[in-house]
């Protein structure tokens, strides 16, 4: 059976739908950086096999590579959030660079105790180790080709803030227990993601789509909240009704929206190949086949 665009709810045809393959992208955070947070824990259980100066520097090892590994994951899902866009601001902290600062200093520490030049050995060795685990962050904005940096900052940061409305309403549909409801706003979240994808195609289009991306998804957002909250006390059938009425509009909207936005490129373009041709006559370098 064919899939609508977006999902199930939305009124248009399968043009950007995922084929129903089953395949789903893996998830940035894998075994190399859940390892990191496994690592420190060797150096607590050792250090309280040590005298009061060993105790200090294995907790203090503990801490640092505790440390690194947090911010590891975090510049790992910056990344990935950055390597989905076409447009993007690099991430205002380099958390990966600041992970492989704190394992070489982690791991100095713990070797401290051998003297300073095993230490220095052992935490360059770190520090280069988990850069060529793990790689630098992102140095530059991504932007698109033709379009100023204003504009460019500009679609970038309204679908930054879409994106973290949109976070919001998963974090608070989790407290209605509801695991229908759950993949219902993920569908959601799912479907309306291609506009800020055309967003990111072509920013000068953020104009016709700001409402949508922050009126539409902060009223979204509340109505979780609110729903969320109250349909974990209550279980009331007629309200979940009525919110899932209120997201299927939604997605009506948003789709109707992108079509809108497709709309309006394929009348440029007809506009310019009409443009095109009338130049072609007037200096007789047309060829009718």
């Amino acid at each position: 059976m064919s899939q609508r665009f977006g999902g199930r709810y939305s009124p248009n045809a399968s043009r950007d739908a995922t084929p129903a393959s089953g395949r789903h992208r893996p998830h940035p955070v894998g075994a190399r950086v859940n390892l990191l947070f496994v690592l420190p824990f060797i150096f607590a259980i050792k250090a309280f096999f040590q005298d009061p100066a060993g105790l200090s520097l294995h907790l203090g090892a503990f801490a640092l590579l505790l440390g690194a590994a947090w911010l590891t994951r975090e510049g790992v899902l910056a990344q990935a959030a950055y390597n989905a866009r076409k447009l993007a601001k690099r991430p205002a902290i380099p958390r990966k660079m600041f992970g492989s600062v704190l394992t070489g200093l982690g791991l100095g520490l713990a070797a401290a105790g051998t003297g300073p030049e095993g230490a220095v050995v052992l935490g360059a060795l770190g520090t280069a180790l988990h850069l060529g685990s793990f790689g630098l962050d992102p140095m530059q904005d991504k932007t698109v080709d033709g379009i100023d940096q204003f504009q460019g900052e500009r679609a970038a940061q309204a679908i930054t803030e879409a994106e973290r409305h949109l976070a919001e309403m998963q974090t608070a549909i989790q407290r209605s227990g509801d695991r229908s409801l759950i993949s219902r706003v993920a569908q959601f979240a799912k479907t309306i993601r291609p506009l800020f994808r055309e967003i990111e195609n072509d920013p000068r289009r953020l104009t016709a789509a700001r409402r949508y991306l922050g009126i539409y998804l902060i009223g979204a957002r509340d109505a979780t909240v609110k729903f969320a909250d109250f349909y974990a006390r209550h279980q009331d059938k007629t309200a979940r009704s009525e919110y899932e009425a209120l997201l299927d509009d939604l997605e009506n909207r948003f789709a109707l929206r992108r079509d809108a936005l497709l709309a309006d490129d394929r009348v440029a373009l007809d506009i310019e190949i009409e443009v095109l041709r009338e130049r072609l006559d007037r200096e007789g370098l047309r060829r009718d086949s």
